[in-house]
């Protein structure tokens, strides 16, 4: 039984997993929790750099040639909002049916793109967004401290409930702000683990999210090519 599971790992970053038939990965313990933010905010009197067009943000995000061999686009799955319930996350509530679903938050410009590996139930996601510095922080900080702020919770979707556990996770210290988490989703005994990484560095801002190794394995490629000026 495949169960697509509607979340905000992150409000922006839609998580749509796909909970395969034997995707248990128990190798959550191993990873060492701590803060998950790194430098200051943005300041007032730094002037921010122009905000790049969702076309230019496509360019950029990373393509099958990048990654290697193994790696298929996954298709674009229409944004479905009706009978997402989230319960035991009032936080998740507040920031309303968008972050609930999965949805995106209203950053000016954005891009994303899907891939799965070696045929397996292993995937990677990468979404670039651009605005202005500070809005950026403030939007992909309030919905990390929402998810964080819950560490248990649980998705209805479309009937089906899905448990979602949330782990916060040292980030590298990569661009101007950083975030990491690690989510588990679990329905009908059978568990999924998505590791999701967010880097802003000046008026982008990329989330890396999918299976631990792959985010590991792409995130500095990811945000090599993203901010490349050549």
């Amino acid at each position: 039984m495949r169960v697509r599971v509607a979340t905000t790992a992150l409000g922006i970053t839609a998580v749509l997993l796909a909970l395969p038939a034997c995707s248990t990965d128990t190798t959550a313990t191993k990873h060492q929790t701590s803060s998950s933010s790194g430098t200051g905010k943005p300041s007032g009197a730094v002037q921010n750099p122009v905000a790049l067009s969702s076309d230019a943000l496509g360019a950029r995000l990373l393509d099958p040639r990048d990654l290697g061999s193994g790696y298929l686009p996954k298709p674009e799955r229409p944004a479905q909002h009706d009978g997402v319930t989230v319960i035991g996350c009032p936080a998740l509530n507040e920031l309303g049916s968008d972050a609930a679903t999965g949805g995106t938050l209203a950053f000016s410009h954005k891009a994303k793109a899907d891939f799965t590996y070696g045929g397996s139930s292993s995937e990677i996601s990468e979404e670039l967004y651009s605005d202005s510095a500070k809005k950026l922080s403030d939007g992909i900080t309030r919905i990390f401290n929402a998810m964080i702020g819950c560490p248990t919770y649980q998705v209805v979707a479309g009937g089906t409930p899905v448990g979602v556990t949330s782990q916060k996770l040292s980030a590298p210290q990569l661009g101007d702000e950083r975030w990491s988490q690690l989510l588990t989703f679990t329905s009908g005994g059978r568990s999924t683990v998505v590791k999701q990484t967010a880097i802003r560095d000046g008026s982008l801002l990329l989330v890396v999210s999918g299976s631990l190794a792959l985010v590991d394995r792409h995130l500095d490629k990811a945000l090599a090519k993203a901010t490349a000026t050549g």
